[in-house]
């Protein structure tokens, strides 16, 4: 099953302040995101999990790898998942009108 957010992707260079600090803007996406994704998700091994994630940016100056890190991390808080255990992550990029952004994934 597919599974579209909403939601404008958060980049890794906006998570962190320095070395060690997450900044108010990363919280507020955090907080966000676990509000819109679905409640439950079914994972065919949680143990070995793969991925597809679709950004949808206004810009085609974002770098693809910077939002996965993000995502991932509501990926764990919401369901539990380790994210020692993804082991394959396709993902791709979208360019959208500016207020149209989005975060589509599927795990298999």
């Amino acid at each position: 099953m597919n599974y579209k957010i909403d939601i404008k992707p958060i980049s890794v260079n906006e998570i962190f302040k320095g070395k060690k600090y997450k900044t108010a803007k990363y919280d507020l996406f955090i907080s966000d995101m676990l509000k819109l994704l679905p409640i439950t998700i079914e994972f065919p091994d949680k143990e070995n999990v793969k991925l597809a994630i679709e950004f949808g940016f206004s810009t085609k100056a974002s770098d693809l790898d910077n939002y996965l890190k993000g995502t991932i991390d509501c990926f764990v808080k919401k369901y539990g998942v380790d994210d020692k255990h993804i082991y394959e992550i396709h993902c791709f990029k979208a360019i959208v009108k500016k207020g149209q952004e989005y975060i589509k994934f599927k795990i298999y």
